[in-house]
């Protein structure tokens, strides 16, 4: 296992009160330290969700395809890192930081190429400090 391969996943609340599963990628520390990472990038995929807000379970299956194509371009590419996974409240939304949006939208292309057409949206901001990425942490369950 890679050193950024730890992840952790708690539950959360949307701003109506719904169940948010998120999960975080632990050490990133090689990403946040090189401050040509400063670019956020977030994936949004709206879905129509059962009665607790999750996707039924053909585009779970789906979404999880569309993850693994993405972190596979990126494992060989390393000019992104996926952070975070937010699913619930009728939505998944992956967060990424980046050094390039120009090449970060080639390589997602490169990645979901070989599926139909996606309900997807992209958004960037710049977040040289990582404080969406500090926010998402402070959501983590702790047993210790």
């Amino acid at each position: 296992m890679e050193e950024n391969d730890n992840w952790w996943t708690s539950p959360a609340e949307s701003e109506d009160g719904r169940l948010i599963m998120v999960t975080g990628r632990r050490n990133v520390d090689k990403f946040r330290n090189n401050p040509r990472f400063c670019i956020r990038v977030e994936i949004s995929w709206p879905y129509r969700g059962d009665s607790s807000g999750m996707p039924d379970e053909p585009t779970s299956v789906l979404m999880e395809a569309v993850q693994n194509a993405l972190e596979d371009a990126f494992k060989k590419d390393p000019v992104a890192v996926l952070t975070g996974v937010f699913t619930g409240a009728d939505e998944r939304n992956w967060v990424f930081y980046t050094l390039s949006t120009h090449i970060f939208g080639k390589k997602v292309n490169e990645a979901l190429a070989q599926f139909d057409l996606l309900p997807i949206t992209i958004y960037s901001e710049n977040d040289p400090n990582w404080e969406e990425y500090d926010e998402m942490c402070a959501a983590e369950v702790s047993f210790d």
